[in-house]
């Protein structure tokens, strides 16, 4: 079972054909609202990617939570641990401009509410056969717990460090599997040296598995003792909008990592879901499943 503790949103997305600027009001080139939240973004990945997930995370007691959920529901992820709070289920006002690159901002709502408590209540039964996977829209402790949980049940850990705080870099030393994209990673491991040497320093002194993604190049592959592992992208014509991409990445990583594939088949898997998901507008409608890929 992978269990992804994290965050559920309802994500507010807008197309422009450029950023505005400080100042500038600009007209939008449509509007619509999808579910989002980057645990919830995740955990509808593995689903689609074939793999059994439960969601752990929390939403308000309002009528976004209802539109936050809907796919993860048909989708078949097991919501039993998904609660809900006073506060407003969690938001994120998404701007996408025509080259398919966007700009975030979140309102965390209920997502702020989740807390150690939280992960004492719903991660206490984690097994030797589950694997973890975290992000960073929710509280430090909480994952901090989440974490020291899984390593108490011989749980495998797999933290996605974004959105990127600094706040939240030393969590990167207590899980088993770290993935960051090129800009996160730049700033966990700063430095004047190559990203490859940085990277597999990391994995060494770590003794962890880094994976680094890197866009339109695909995402490399670091163990420790071995020497970095590039797999490519493949190339896309079109690119809608990257939203989910990262998201589609970690889900696919974990299912294929659950199934018993070694890093590398689990990352050129992922990769190619990922650059799919780029391909379609939103977060989670984007998300392919796996016989697109095939």
């Amino acid at each position: 079972m992978i269990t992804v503790f994290g965050s559920i949103n309802l994500d507010m997305v807008i197309r422009v054909a450029d950023f505005p600027r400080p100042g500038e009001t600009i007209p939008t080139k449509g509007f619509a609202m999808s579910a989002g939240g980057k645990g919830a973004n995740q955990a509808l990945a593995v689903r689609r990617a074939g793999g059994d997930v439960r969601m752990v995370g929390l939403t308000g007691g309002d009528s976004h939570a209802d539109l936050a959920l809907a796919l993860l529901k048909d989708a078949g992820v097991d919501l039993s641990r998904t609660g809900v709070c006073s506060e407003s289920t969690g938001l994120a006002f998404i701007q996408v401009e025509d080259s398919g690159e966007n700009t975030i901002a979140i309102v965390k709502g209920a997502n702020g509410e989740v807390s150690v408590a939280t992960a004492e209540a719903t991660l206490a039964d984690l097994s030797e056969a589950d694997i973890l996977l975290l992000q960073q829209e929710i509280p430090l402790a909480a994952i901090d717990k989440a974490i020291d949980l899984a390593k108490r049940a011989g749980a495998k850990s797999v933290l996605n460090t974004a959105p990127f705080q600094t706040d939240y870099i030393a969590l990167a030393s207590k899980v088993d599997v770290v993935i960051s994209n090129e800009t996160e990673f730049d700033a966990l491991m700063p430095g004047l040296s190559p990203r490859a040497e940085r990277a597999r320093a990391f994995a060494d002194e770590k003794n962890r598995l880094l994976i680094v993604t890197l866009g339109a190049d695909g995402a490399m592959v670091v163990e420790s003792g071995r020497e970095p592992v590039v797999v490519p992208s493949p190339k896309l014509e079109t690119v809608v909008d990257t939203t989910g991409a990262g998201d589609t990445f970690c889900g696919y990583f974990c299912k294929m990592l659950a199934d018993g594939a070694d890093p590398v088949a689990a990352t050129k898997m992922a990769v190619k879901a990922a650059s799919l998901a780029c391909c379609k507008n939103g977060a989670q409608p984007s998300i392919p499943l796996a016989s697109e890929i095939e």
